[in-house]
């Protein structure tokens, strides 16, 4: 008999959260919001999102329920906007897994897929991702598109072609950097041309840690660690948000996504990717927030 007493409740997550409350969140609210959520990548220092479509796989449970959590994913994902891969045989993106050993399962991740783990400068860094250290966990691995659509995978040390750096219009001038890289940007100050996006996403859920959750608030959950990067799971959001759930002394818990979490996501789905300015993003889905959840 499994350690996680779920109860799958269809009628926790079919219905969509209103986006018009009684009473409209505040503008200072809904930036606290946005900085409490949003989170910059290393290397451009930009909100990335989903790209390509999603193709999550869960495990470590009965089919039944690791189908419905596949599922939930998906289903919030077509919902804010986020692309959706529904061919049978697409190759995961998104790792789910329910584990009883999940300090074990993160470091075979680090021996045999470290890049699954995100950005690392250096074996210490990499050693301090490869800890479990709440009930849910998520590792992002990132990657950088330039203008010219060419995309990189985020490493803290590279591993790839390298780049000729000139210091002068003659070859011997020019020397050879085996770690370094480039891209192509457009030079325009609001609009650089480079994207951060995910490319692999791994969610690790400690079984021990989690007796009591039902399984449509936790796979709520995980749609949205599997969505976006969230800045922080241990701080109570201005707004009601399924984050709550999981954070200490956050009072009562909504038991699934909230409008502000819906509106949240739609917004970074629809926000301009090669924004220059971290701020100019946060800007952006404020914004959208703003009107989405005004009903507009």
């Amino acid at each position: 008999m499994t350690a996680i007493r779920f109860a799958i409740v269809l009628s926790l997550v079919a219905a969509v959260p209103s986006m018009a409350s009684a009473q409209p969140a505040s503008r200072e609210a809904i930036d606290q919001f946005v900085t409490g959520f949003a989170t910059p990548t290393h290397m451009t220092g930009k909100v990335a999102r989903w790209e390509t479509g999603i193709c999550p796989l869960t495990a470590g449970q009965q089919p039944e329920f690791t189908k419905f959590v596949t599922q939930r994913v998906k289903d919030v994902a077509a919902q804010v906007g986020a692309p959706v891969n529904n061919s049978s045989t697409c190759t995961p993106n998104i790792d789910i897994v329910f584990s009883k050993i999940p300090q074990e399962l993160l470091t075979n991740i680090r021996e045999h897929q470290p890049d699954y783990l995100g950005y690392a400068a250096n074996s210490a860094e990499t050693e301090k991702l490869a800890t479990m250290t709440k009930p849910v966990q998520a590792w992002y691995a990132t990657q950088t598109q330039d203008r010219q659509g060419r995309n990189r995978v985020d490493r803290g040390v590279r591993q790839g072609e390298g780049a000729a750096i000139s210091a002068g219009g003659r070859s011997s001038d020019t020397d050879y950097a085996s770690d370094a890289t480039y891209a192509k940007v457009s030079g325009n100050r609001i609009n650089d041309g480079l994207r951060s996006s995910f490319f692999h996403v791994v969610i690790i859920a400690d079984i021990s840690k989690l007796k009591g959750y039902e399984a449509g608030p936790m796979a709520d959950y995980i749609a949205l660690l599997a969505l976006t990067q969230l800045n922080s799971l241990d701080s109570c959001q201005p707004l009601p948000s399924v984050e709550n759930m999981l954070a200490k002394g956050c009072g009562a818990m909504t038991g699934a996504l909230t409008a502000a979490d819906i509106a949240y996501l739609r917004s970074v789905y629809k926000m301009s990717s090669d924004r220059m300015l971290l701020a100019s993003q946060k800007s952006e889905i404020a914004d959208g927030m703003t009107q989405t959840l005004a009903g507009h």
